[in-house]
């Protein structure tokens, strides 16, 4: 039997606002996609293109995502695996190996190996990286429209000085992760005040 991989990475741990996202990816040798790379590293355009050909030329792809609750409850760590679980889960074709950027593999019922800078090494997980952050991309402009004021669509919910400081005029809301310390301080000075 060939080994049928699937990659998957996440988006959004070290974000105050928003879900955290994973991507699952089983990619096809016979229909490759040239430029894959750590989504980091790509442009926001090039990302964009790039997602509309992973999404055409894979024999498989799914999106998982754990929310804003999620995270506070369980922690950041528990609720990426968990969004991996997910995109694995969502899936509509059988894999029998997978590949996970990092050093924690998700509670998935197939064998695989962990591996750190995989999105910059591996096809598989490369692509899995540039369709979530994508999503993700396109879930925070919503959030923006939906929160005006907090300029979601420049930082995409990661706690630049700019985002902290919107945040302390502003407050919080329930699109922010309480658990984490630039929220926990506003909450904390929105109670004595």
């Amino acid at each position: 039997m060939s080994r049928i991989i699937v990659g998957i990475d996440e988006v959004g741990r070290g974000c105050i606002a928003g879900p955290v996202v994973a991507a699952a990816v089983v990619l096809d040798a016979k229909n490759p996609i040239v430029g894959l790379m750590d989504s980091k590293k790509l442009s926001k355009k090039k990302r964009e293109s790039l997602t509309l050909e992973i999404k055409s030329k894979a024999k498989a792809w799914s999106i998982g995502r754990a929310e804003v609750l999620e995270i506070d409850e369980i922690n950041i760590l528990q609720a990426s695996l968990l969004a991996m679980k997910r995109a694995f889960l969502g899936l509509d074709l059988e894999v029998n190996f997978a590949q996970i950027d990092g050093t924690f593999y998700p509670d998935i019922n197939v064998p695989g190996e962990c591996i750190k800078g995989g999105d910059a090494l591996i096809a598989e997980i490369s692509a899995a990286s540039i369709i979530a952050k994508t999503y993700r991309d396109e879930h925070m402009g919503l959030l923006d429209t939906l929160n005006p004021g907090y300029e979601l669509f420049k930082h995409m919910g990661y706690p630049t000085p700019r985002h902290k400081e919107l945040l302390q005029e502003m407050g919080v809301t329930e699109i922010y992760r309480q658990s984490y310390a630039p929220v926990k301080a506003v909450l904390q000075q929105q109670f004595l005040t």
